[in-house]
């Protein structure tokens, strides 16, 4: 039980210090939510099995997410990747998506499109689509970047076109994009603000569908 974790779940859910580390103890000694509730009203404060579970719960997820951050920062740290900007990035990140987000540019990736894109030479083609330059002309832009077959892990590939290399350099983009942790948190909040669910009833299936009727407008 670390003391920041104490006072980030006081502050969470707006209980008393002593509380949560009360109840942290006896969590750690093995005792039960029910039994913490019952016979341990005294050190915890009164706290019901609500509260209790709720600490127990947040206490879990912040030692889940304490385990992963490790985990990263090694991981970065043997590839030498780790720079004194992505740890504090690490060491701030609240929750695992965030965390997650940050880690994900540094993963270590399978061969996609955008990695053979970019064995084939095409990343400053999609720098060039990136900087959205009006006096560029993507289709002129790509002719240079159109060339003979070459060999990529015992497989061949080749940008036979301007519309491959086009298409190659976008899904540099896409990557970049996918990666890139702060786009992803507004994508994330913008779909949690603006996305709509939407459900209709198969054919065939109107009489099973019925009895949920009430439950949409």
């Amino acid at each position: 039980m670390l003391e920041k974790h104490v006072v980030k779940i006081s502050q969470e859910l707006k209980l008393q210090t002593k509380q949560i580390a009360a109840t942290a103890i006896l969590l750690e000694e093995g005792a039960t939510v029910p039994f913490i509730a019952r016979y341990r009203k005294e050190r915890t404060g009164e706290l019901d099995e609500v509260q209790i579970a709720a600490v127990r719960d947040r206490l879990e997820q912040l030692e889940e997410l304490d385990k992963r951050r490790e985990s990263i920062m090694k991981s970065l740290e043997e590839r030498k990747l780790m720079t004194e900007t992505l740890a504090a990035k690490i060491e701030a990140a609240e929750t695992m998506t965030t965390l997650e987000d940050i880690y994900l540019p540094f993963r270590p990736k399978k061969k996609t499109k955008a990695t053979v894109a970019r064995d084939l030479g095409l990343e400053p083609l999609a720098d060039l689509l990136w900087a959205q330059d009006p006096t560029t002309d993507p289709q002129a832009a790509a002719v240079p970047f159109v060339g003979p077959e070459i060999e990529i892990d015992a497989k061949k590939y080749s940008v036979p076109d301007v519309a491959a290399a086009l298409a190659g350099a976008r899904d540099i983009l896409a990557e970049r994009i996918n990666d890139d942790a702060a786009i992803r948190a507004k994508l994330r909040a913008l779909y949690l603000e603006k996305g709509v669910i939407k459900s209709k009833v198969l054919t065939g299936k109107e009489e099973e569908g019925a009895k949920f009727k009430d439950y949409f407008d």
